[in-house]
């Protein structure tokens, strides 16, 4: 009886959790028309909210880009997690058939379909809208973000945010990169399937916009630092294009005081790129 009171307290004195719809956003591709899955996140409140795109990484959307988006709806933001690979009958891309660069490429339209589906929406604020990936999707993001396209997009993201990104996917973008947002780099120290290495190699290519960088690496954090209850581990078969030939193995699993410092600054950098 005394659970059941304190679970029904628990219930009683909760905040309303935030509203989730499966939605569906059209993209052109390849000459054909296509509709992503997305799950949408909405706060509370009838007033246009700022919003998020979020892109998954190699394995799907899963529970990390869910948590995300809750948090974010808990905060006021709208989020729209894409889910990439069901309309293109893709399940699982972690293993030696690494994506390519040209499938990055490709996926990183997906962000310019969520923005476009976001900015004609009712409950959000066009002028305030954000990108944001997780791992390969986090390289994909960052494609976006460095891309002179990026400027072309209606309408234009305020902020790109990069959950430990596979920096690889900017090799083939030349010497002298150009950033025209707010960009947020969230690392682990102790990544080795996507290392801090590689993506400070693309900083230091920047020679636009450079003071728009904002870079948090977490010490004693592994790949996947938000994967909440999942220990280290090391996955012996999964693609890994920071060694040579882009194969094989890397180190996965959470850290829980990175991922608390990770959504502080999530929060905090959201809060001032959309104050101004």
């Amino acid at each position: 009886m005394i659970a059941r009171v304190l679970v029904l307290l628990v219930v009683l004195c909760a905040g309303p959790a935030p509203a989730q719809q499966n939605v569906r956003v059209p993209l052109e591709e390849g000459g054909r028309a296509i509709q992503l899955a997305a799950q949408l996140f909405r706060p509370a409140g009838t007033v246009a909210a700022p919003a998020v795109a979020i892109l998954h990484g190699c394995g799907g959307p899963g529970q990390n880009t869910a948590r995300m988006a809750g948090l974010l709806a808990s905060w006021g933001y709208v989020a729209l997690v894409i889910d990439s690979f069901s309309a293109r009958r893709l399940k699982d891309v972690c293993g030696r058939n690494w994506p390519s660069q040209a499938d990055a490429e490709a996926r990183a339209h997906d962000i310019d379909a969520a923005l476009a589906w976001l900015g004609k929406q009712s409950f959000v604020d066009a002028r305030r809208l954000a990108f944001m990936g997780y791992s390969y999707g986090g390289g994909v993001a960052m494609l976006r973000a460095l891309s002179p396209q990026s400027a072309d997009i209606a309408p234009i993201a305020r902020a790109a945010i990069l959950v430990y990104p596979d920096c690889a996917l900017a090799d083939p973008l030349g010497a002298r990169l150009a950033v025209r947002q707010p960009t947020l780099f969230a690392m682990g120290a102790l990544d080795d399937w996507t290392p801090v290495s590689q993506c400070q190699a693309v900083i230091d290519r920047v020679v636009q916009g450079r003071d728009l960088i904002v870079t948090r690496v977490y010490e004693g954090a592994h790949h996947s630092f938000d994967a909440l209850g999942l220990p280290v581990r090391h996955l012996p078969n999964v693609g890994n294009r920071s060694k040579p030939g882009g194969c094989c193995g890397a180190h996965y699993g959470a850290n829980e005081a990175a991922w608390k410092a990770f959504v502080a600054d999530v929060k905090a950098f959201l809060a001032r790129v959309f104050a101004t």
